[in-house]
Order: C-alpha cells, then structure tokens, then sequence
C-alpha cells in the first residue's frame, strides 16, 4: 500500500515526463502504448501514444486508489493535424482532435466502437486480436489523422476519461466503403 501512495503522490506532484516510448513515473516505471492500424486489412501502421495526466491519474487511482474499475473503453478518431497533450482530457477531446462524428462523411456507427482487449499477457493488455472496425461513409475521402481512447461511447461526447491519444505518423485517406481497423495495446514496465 506504501507503494500505492507513493506512486500517486509522485503523479499528483509532477513527477512523471513524457518520452518517446511514453510516460516515466518517477525516473522507473514505463507506462507505454501504441496504436496498429490498417485499412481493408492492409498498409498496417503503429504508433505511439500519448497517455495523457487524465488516463495516468485513472489508471493509479483505480489500480491503487479507491475509484471504481472503468469496464467499457472506446476508440475513437480524428482528422485535426495535431499532436495530442498531457492536457488533453475527455472534456476537450473532440475540440482539440476535431473527433470524427459523422454519420455520412465519416463513418456508419452511432457510436464510438468498443475496445475490446484481451486478457493481460507480460504486462501488456490490448484488443490486437480483436480490432475495432470503422465502416467509411462520405462522398469523396476522409482523413484520419489519430485516435483516441476513451471510457464514453458517444461521437463527440465530453465526459468520462480520456486514457490515450495519438497522431499518426502518416494520415491515413479513406474512401467510401473502406473498413478502418484500429487496435490498441498499452504496457506498464519497470525501466
């Protein structure tokens, strides 16, 4: 329990950064994750993701603290050409990302669709065997620029938790038809 508490005070007071592979908590733990996707089942792509200070502090006060297990997350993605921030929380996902939510220059589903991950595997939980699909509509193309994950299922929504973010790379185009897969798997580590 000492551990717990350590861990959520060196959140609480700043003591993480942002790396390339993701974030370090107190100079030793890695909390890294990353995004496969691909389009009609080809041209597979992975990058990395941000986890902003709202998906660490969910993380830590459900793992370790008394909050309550979040037990539904949901993809989402964006065509806004920028880079996600630790800042970037539920509540300003859609404005910040410019999120994807039409139903006719975008994709078909209501919602946003379900992360649905495996069981936990070397300290790495994701949905690779299962990815979400996005089934285009629009009238000429869309692009992607990034996903998102987050614990509301609604397109645009403002409330939950954002536990993930990610620009690609490249910006993938789609076109009318095309089934978007995206995966997503994160990993805790000690360094």
């Amino acid at each position: 329990m000492r551990i717990t508490k350590e861990i959520t005070q060196f959140v609480e007071n700043g003591d993480f950064e942002a790396s390339d592979e993701g974030i370090i908590i107190h100079r030793g733990i890695l909390a890294k994750g990353k995004y496969t996707h691909s389009i009609n089942g080809e041209a597979l792509q992975c990058d990395h993701n941000l986890i902003p200070t709202e998906g660490i502090a969910s993380i830590l006060s459900v793992a370790f603290g008394a909050d309550t297990q979040i037990t539904a997350w949901y993809l989402a993605v964006f065509s806004g050409a920028v880079t996600p921030a630790a800042n970037w929380t539920a509540a300003n996902f859609t404005a910040n990302s410019s999120e994807i939510t039409s139903n006719t220059e975008g994709y078909s589903d209501a919602t946003r669709p379900a992360w649905t991950p495996g069981a936990v595997a070397a300290g790495v939980i994701g949905n690779l065997a299962s990815k979400a699909t996005f089934n285009i509509i629009c009238t000429t193309s869309v692009n992607i620029a990034g996903a998102g994950l987050l614990s509301t299922n609604t397109k645009g929504g403002t409330t939950g938790v954002l536990g993930s973010a990610t620009r690609f790379a490249s910006t993938r185009q789609v076109y009318n038809g095309d089934a978007f897969e995206l995966g997503y798997e994160i990993e805790l580590q000690d360094t």
